[in-house]
This record gives structure tokens, sequence and C-alpha cells, in this order.
């Protein structure tokens, strides 16, 4: 497809030494390929994980990307510093725009851009939810952040498009407060809207309502990128071309417009900002401006101003980390609503993850709906009711197949054999061996059901230790 020359992929789904061949031909090419985290929580009370920023780190290298980008969100919460289960929510929640959250946030970004070898852009998120007694707008929130750390935005409008459906605010107030200077690129994609709820799906056309946003921004700043994020249910490639040149046309539209008007400078050009991206899915759904963005220089907004700033204290954290733990198992535990939030709006938020989490699921272990057909949505909101995450999906996977067969299901004998192989296929250190003997094992466990029911619940273990008691 003509006219694609950056393309973005989620981080967590690349491997540095095996990267995809789409991917590598796709820089043979010349294409820019930027990694999008989505699970590193720079929001969450904690400070970000060393060996997660090691891996953001180690995809920005392989790829050559000239910055990596994340979410401004938390997506785990609880923990020893709320001395409560650690939860996973598998989905990216909204940060309360409070002084106590925006501490913790700066503090977690700065240590994020000391570990990364280039610079660090973060993004507006969607919600279904709102924070009760909120202190600053989103523009007020990304303004003084922007100035405490010198990060760059990735600016949603589809997201303020979403949080104008679901929380009633005006994105262009949003626009007109936010530091525009600072946006690295730009992020367009379509969602439906259910019941006053909008979501943001990734897998339907850009609505007008987002273009319009899209322009308004373009009137403001120039955008140096401009990305159409749509990750399945790909369209046919002449319908994929068409919202391509609808998106480009409203950003020349607001800039003709803009010079008819006054001429702007280009403060994002003007001082070298970042970016490249593409579709999470696919690359040949990236690309929608006509400038290839250039990498950041020193200097941006922001740097002299967060050289002497001080981090979060252990109080500020635990404050925010245990606001954060009540919400979270709220939505995914069914402990009790903390006080000043929706019922209703939370319970639409805690039905979407669960959605959420059975469809990544049956993505990452496609094996299981195929094992289980129509039965595997039912079994998995069954199960997943009872067991938050606490792990990521693919541990959630392994441990939905445990629970099915710790449980005698599924009846069919042919069935539960096939979902007993999977385990033992997957809940080993290393794949199966292939050697005959270790078949004929593995095969006469298959056909010896009642001996074998599948995994066992963990027994303590004891241990001699020369010298000890």
């Amino acid at each position: 497809m003509p006219g694609i020359d950056w393309v973005e992929a989620v981080s967590e789904n690349l491997c540095p030494g095996h990267l995809p061949e789409s991917l590598l031909r796709l820089r043979a090419r010349g294409v820019t390929v930027v990694p999008h985290g989505v699970s590193l929580g720079l929001g969450g009370a904690d400070r970000p994980d060393e060996n997660r920023l090691a891996e953001l780190a180690a995809r920005a290298e392989a790829l050559g990307s000239p910055l990596v980008t994340e979410h401004i969100a938390f997506v785990r919460a609880g923990g020893g510093l709320t001395a409560s289960p650690l939860l996973e929510a598998g989905h990216l929640l909204p940060v309360p725009r409070s002084r106590d959250a925006l501490d913790v946030l700066c503090e977690n970004v700065r240590i994020a851009q000391d570990a990364l070898p280039v610079p660090l852009a973060v993004e507006n998120i969607a919600a279904l939810i709102s924070w009760p007694h909120e202190e600053m707008t989103e523009g007020q929130f990304l303004y003084e952040l922007v100035e405490r750390t010198g990060v760059r935005l990735l600016i949603d409008v589809a997201n303020l498009h979403t949080n104008h459906v679901n929380r009633g605010e005006d994105p262009a107030r949003a626009l007109d407060e936010l530091p525009v200077e600072a946006i690295a690129y730009v992020h367009v994609a379509g969602g439906f809207e259910r019941d006053g709820v909008w979501h943001d799906s990734h897998a339907h056309p850009v609505p007008d309502a987002v273009l319009d946003i899209l322009s308004d921004l373009a009137s403001r700043v120039d955008p140096p990128g401009v990305l159409l994020e749509r990750d399945e249910d790909f369209p046919a490639a002449h319908e994929l071309e068409r919202e391509l040149t609808s998106i480009r046309t409203a950003v020349a539209k607001a800039r003709a417009t803009a010079t008819v008007l006054t001429p702007p400078p280009n403060p994002i050009t003007a001082t070298a900002t970042a970016t490249a991206t593409a579709t999470k899915a696919a690359p040949e759904a990236g690309r929608a401006a006509s400038d290839t963005p250039a990498a950041p220089a020193a200097g941006t907004p922001g740097e002299t101003a967060a050289a002497g700033t001080p981090g979060a204290s252990d109080t500020v954290r635990q404050r925010v980390g245990l606001a954060q733990a009540a919400l979270l198992s709220a939505l995914v535990a069914g402990t009790p609503v903390p006080e000043g939030f929706d019922r209703a709006r939370l319970a639409v938020q805690s039905r979407a993850l669960l959605a959420k989490r059975a469809d990544i699921v049956a993505k990452v272990a496609p094996e299981l709906p195929e094992i289980l057909g129509a039965a595997y949505r039912p079994a998995f909101v069954a199960y997943a009711h009872a067991r938050p995450m606490t792990g990521g999906y693919r541990r959630d996977a392994l441990g939905f197949a445990e629970h099915i067969l710790l449980d005698r299901a599924p009846g069919d004998p042919r069935t539960r054999r096939l979902l007993t192989q999977w385990w033992l296929d997957r809940s080993g250190a290393k794949p199966p061996s292939g050697r005959r003997l270790a078949r004929l094992v593995r095969a006469a466990r298959l056909r010896a059901p009642a001996r074998f029911a599948g995994p066992s619940r963990p027994r303590p273990v004891t241990r001699s230790v020369p010298g000890r008691g």
C-alpha cells in the first residue's frame, strides 16, 4: 500500500531475537517500526519493573526505533506496597488526576526515561469510568506532566472522543490546555457505542466525530505523524485506503485553514520531535500523514524543569496504591465498590475486562477454544469470575486449563485427553521431547485418564540441608 513509511507494533508481541518476517521486510524497505508498550503501568503506584523496562529497551534497539511509546495508565495493583494480593487488570485503567497520582507518574516516567536508550512518548487512554473528586482536567494533568518530565505526548484523538461520550469531557478544552508543542504523533481509531457507552475497539471504521477532533488538533499544530490503529477485523484493502485518505484529507484541510487564519510555526518539527508508527496488528494499516517524523533532539520542553523535581514519597505511593487496589479489586474480584464511583459504570467496566480477558486468552492459546468449542467462553467466564488474573495471559491460559481438569471437566473423554495433552505440552520448563520413549510415555498417560486426571494441586516439599536441622 503506498504512503506507508512507518509502523507501530505492540512491544509485548515481539521477541528481539525472533522478529516476525513481516517486520524484517518492512525494515529492509526503510520503514521505521516503533514499539508500543501496553503493560509497563507507568501510572501504577509501584516504581516501573526493571525487567519490563529492559525488555522495552531491547525491542527498541532490535528495531532501531527512534523512540518508544507507552500509556498513562495503571494495569496492576496490590502487592507488598498495600499488603494485599497482587491483581492484574489485563487492560489499561485511568489514573486519578490528583496531585498524589501526578507525583507518582512523574517519577515513574523519569525512571523509564533513564532506563530507555531512546526518547519516551506517553499516550492518553480511553476510559469507561471516572475517579471521584479529581483535582485537574486531562489537559492540565498532561501539561504538568510534560513540564515536570520533558516527556513527549502521543495524543489519541479517538480516546478524547471516548472520554467525551463516557465522561462528558470536552475534547476542545483538552486541546486548549495540553502542550501541543510536545506532541510526538497522533493516534486515530474506530469504535462503537452501546447503551450510551463508547467502546474504543480498534476494529471499526473511524467515525466523523474522531476526524473532527483530528482536524481541530491539526489546526493548532502540524502533527509529525498520524497513525490509524486497527487491531482486528481488517477490511478489504480499498476500504483501508479510503480510511487513510479520509485521515489525510482531514489533516490537509485543517492545515490549509490554519494557514489562511494565521500562518502557524511548526513547533514539533522545529524542535525535532519524535516518531514513527503503524497499526499494532498489520503494517499496511499504518501511516496517514505525509511527513516522516524526525528523531527527538536534546533541549525539548521540560528537561530543565525536570532536573530538580523531587520524587514521590513512599507514603504518597501507598495512598495511590491503596486507592488503585480498591478499584481494581472491585472490578475483577467482586469486592465492594469504593465510595464515590458510579456502580453502574463500574459494572460495565468489569464486564468489559472479563470479555477482553476471554478474548485475549483465546488469541494467546487458540487451541483452547478449538478443543472446547462452544463451551470455551461460558467455562472461561465461570473460571474468571472466581479467579482474578495475577499473572500474564499465558499464565491465565494454563490456569484455566488446570481449573477445568481439576474439576473433572470436560466430561467427553476425547476432549479431556486433548486438553490434558495441551496442558502437558505447555506447563513444563521446555517443550516436550520428540524422542520415541517420551512420546510413548505421554501416549500412555493419555490412554489412562483415570490414573492421570490432569495437573495436581501443589504439595509441600521438605528438603534436608546438610548442617541444618
